[in-house]
């Protein structure tokens, strides 16, 4: 009975992560979905097989804290704007930065020639809203703005 609650605990995790749909976005902080850095937006990736040039989360709203010019946002802003919202992902525009050809995602609904610091909102209209009100009562992000987005994963 041991060694079956064993392997049971160990698989666990695989069990689950094969029961969430591909496309689906890991909006918490604490359980990202495998495969991104930490300043990514993750989402569960397709495990078929199947070569692609990239595959799309599903859409989201964001809160955009902030934008600046491409690759000028430090990740020490995105950890310190992520303590704020200890439940919600606060991610950050990063792709082709610093030279590194492995930095993949990027995001459709936003402007790729600027760089942004944005949290997670919600799929919902209705819950991004709530977001967005919850973030403009803190009068830290002059300008926060909704963006309805979709995280992008370009393979190599």
């Amino acid at each position: 009975m041991r060694g079956y609650r064993l392997a049971l605990i160990t698989i666990a995790p695989l069990l689950l992560a094969a029961s969430q749909p591909v496309g689906q976005v890991c909006p918490h902080p604490a359980h990202p979905c495998r495969g991104f850095r930490a300043h990514d937006l993750s989402f569960v990736l397709p495990h078929d097989g199947v070569a692609r040039a990239e595959v799309r989360s599903d859409r989201f709203y964001a809160v955009i804290l902030r934008s600046a010019p491409r690759c000028t946002i430090p990740e020490s802003d995105r950890v310190a704007a992520q303590h704020r919202f200890p439940t919600r992902k606060v991610f950050s525009q990063r792709f082709e930065c610093d030279d590194d050809i492995e930095n993949n995602v990027s995001y459709a609904g936003a402007n790729n020639a600027r760089a942004f610091l944005a949290v997670y909102a919600g799929a919902t209209r209705h819950r991004a809203d709530a977001t967005l009100a919850a973030v403009v009562r803190t009068h830290r992000f002059p300008g926060a703005n909704l963006r309805r987005m979709q995280v992008v994963y370009n393979y190599p």
